[in-house]
C-alpha cells in the first residue's frame, strides 16, 4: 500500500524526536534551554516535520511527558498494590504521592517546563486534572475525612515540580528526605500513620 512508508517514516521520527528531546532535558541546565530547534536538530529532522507531529513545544512536552508516564500509569490503572486500584484508599494515597514525587525528582526539566509553560493555569492542565481527580476518588473513600477536592489540590500542591527543583536543586534535600517528609505531610492530613517504602522508584 502507498500509504504505509509515510505512516512508518512518521512514527519513526516521531519516536527520533522524543529520543532527542529527552536526551536534551537529561542534559540541559534549564528548561528554557530546550528549544524546538535544537530538538529538531537533534533528532535530524526539519521544524515542519517536528510541528506536524506535536503542533508546538507544549504538545512536544505533552507527548514526552506522557511516554515517560506510561508505566506508572499502567500500574495505577490495572497493577498490584500499593498504586492499584485494588488498595485501600488509606495506602493508595500515600503510595501515589510518592510515585509522584519520584517521577518528579526523575524528570526535574521535563516537569519544569511542563508545569511553567502555556498560558492558561496550571490547575486546568489535563495531566493536573487528571491525578487531582484520581486523588479526590480517593480520598472521598476514607471514612471521616471532610473535603476531599481541596485535599486533594493540597496534596497534590506538595509535590509541585517548583517546590521539587527547590527542594532538590537550591536546598539540595536528599531523595529520601523528602520523600520521609512527604509521608508524613501525607500522614497528617489523612490522619494515619506514616508509611515508608512506598513503592518502586523505577
Amino acid at each position: 500500500m502507498p500509504e504505509r512508508k509515510p505512516r512508518k517514516d512518521a512514527a519513526r521520527n516521531r519516536q527520533a524526536v522524543l529520543a532527542a528531546a529527552d536526551a536534551l532535558f537529561a542534559r540541559c541546565e534549564s528548561p528554557e534551554g530546550v528549544t524546538l530547534a535544537a530538538v529538531a536538530a537533534a533528532a535530524g529532522v526539519g521544524k515542519g516535520t517536528l510541528f506536524r507531529a506535536f503542533g508546538d513545544r507544549p504538545g512536544l512536552l505533552r507527548a514526552l511527558y506522557e511516554a515517560r508516564l506510561e508505566p506508572v500509569r499502567e500500574a495505577v490503572e490495572a497493577g498490584p498494590p500499593p498504586l492499584g486500584p485494588a488498595t485501600p484508599p488509606q495506602q493508595r494515597v500515600p503510595a501515589l504521592l510518592d510515585t509522584l514525587l519520584c517521577f518528579k525528582l526523575d524528570n526535574r526539566r521535563l516537569m519544569l517546563a511542563l508545569e511553567e509553560g502555556g498560558s492558561s493555569s496550571p490547575y486546568q492542565a489535563d495531566h493536573y486534572e487528571r491525578w487531582h481527580d484520581l486523588l479526590d476518588t480517593m480520598l472521598g473513600q476514607i471514612p471521616g475525612l471532610s473535603d476531599s477536592d481541596f485535599t486533594a489540590h493540597a496534596l497534590l500542591a506538595a509535590t509541585r515540580a517548583d517546590l521539587v527543583e527547590h527542594l532538590a536543586g537550591h536546598e539540595c534535600v536528599p531523595r529520601e528526605r523528602m520523600r520521609a517528609q512527604l509521608a508524613d505531610f501525607t500522614a497528617r492530613v489523612l490522619g494515619s500513620d506514616p508509611v515508608r517504602g512506598l513503592a518502586d522508584e523505577g
